[in-house]
């Protein structure tokens, strides 16, 4: 399983209908995951003011988050890895460093977790979290499609939906619990490649219309989160 990343990655808000197209063609020119539709839940690591998200919000030249991430749901008869993250971004370019981790580490100290690890990315996990002092705050899951390519083995193009979050209850065992944060009527599209997206790929956005904008899952939810709290806060403040 591929443990380091370094490509160019390209977000698109879909509808419905632009779905099931791009799902047709996807089906027919690359490979779909042999999951079909499959949950992803992730825990975002952040400090308490929020410090990590809201500087990625401010667009820098280099920026970096830690999360974690299980595929599937989670529950007495799964026994398969989570994965501590640590995502970059510099320059327009995406880097991802990850190390799977067996489901035990979520009752014990990731710190202490890493220090047993004796691979280089594991080193470079310890060393955020000795000089970030993050903890999980906010959990967001959702529904994915994954295709494949054939010749190009690597690109992805990954359809998500049902994207939610919750503050609360920050485990793997209910991923539709949640306050979603993208319309039904909605998917996002992420064409992730280390080259430049196929000719034939790029027609089939073009063709119907779909054009690539800026989106961040963990910061829509996070700017969700924000202002129904500072919503409630003022309402508790004049009551």
């Amino acid at each position: 399983m591929q443990d380091v990343f370094k490509r160019y990655e390209k977000k698109y808000l879909i509808t419905t209908q632009q779905a099931a197209i791009v799902e047709a063609v996807l089906s027919a020119r690359m490979v779909p995951d042999r999951f079909d539709a499959y949950w992803v839940q992730n825990l975002y690591f952040d400090t308490d003011n929020w410090d990590v998200i809201r500087t990625s919000m401010q667009r820098p030249y280099y920026k970096e988050k830690l999360r974690l991430r299980y595929y599937g749901v989670m529950d007495a008869n799964s026994s398969g890895p989570v994965f501590l993250e640590l995502k970059k971004k510099c320059a327009g370019i995406a880097y991802k460093r990850r190390i799977a981790l067996p489901q035990e580490v979520l009752a014990q100290s990731l710190g202490e977790v890493l220090g047993r690890e004796t691979t280089q990315i594991a080193r470079e996990l310890q060393f955020y979290l000795r000089t970030t002092e993050v903890a999980p705050k906010l959990f967001v899951a959702y529904r994915r499609r994954a295709f494949a390519g054939k010749e190009d083995v690597g690109l992805r193009v990954t359809l998500d939906a049902e994207i939610r979050y919750r503050s609360e209850q920050l485990h793997f065992h209910q991923p539709d619990e949640g306050r979603l944060v993208l319309p039904e009527t909605h998917h996002l599209m992420e064409i992730k490649t280390p080259t430049s997206i196929p000719l034939w790929l790029a027609r089939l956005c073009s063709d119907n219309g779909i054009f690539a904008g800026s989106y961040s899952k963990y910061a829509t939810c996070y700017t969700d989160y924000w202002q129904r709290t500072h919503v409630e806060r003022a309402v508790e403040a004049s009551a």
